[in-house]
């Protein structure tokens, strides 16, 4: 099994019910990342999935712009990301501090 093969396996099993566009989109960002390629596929997806939540589907962006630093926009996003993941049928939710 190759690589992406083995991410996307790895994100459906993390997120179930994911459009697939928004998966293709995932599995490229863990493809690209230079801090991705030595991961397990499961902590790839892992990672790529909430960080492409964060920045697509919630106000992150725009709080950093705003001058929030990183811990508190995150903090504030929580729960977006969160009720994200859950439409997706992820299992695992997102604490403080991850």
């Amino acid at each position: 099994m190759n690589r992406r093969a083995a991410l996307e396996a790895a994100l459906r099993r993390l997120a179930p019910r994911i459009p697939r566009h928004e998966c293709e989109a995932i599995i490229d960002h863990a493809l690209d990342s230079p801090g991705l390629r030595a991961a397990a596929p499961e902590t790839a997806a892992w990672l790529s999935l909430v960080a492409y939540v964060r920045h697509v589907f919630t106000e992150y962006d725009a709080l950093l712009e705003d001058g929030y630093d990183p811990d508190s926009a995150r903090h504030f996003v929580l729960d977006d990301i969160n009720a994200v993941l859950e439409g997706w049928g992820v299992r695992r939710r997102l604490g403080e501090g991850e």
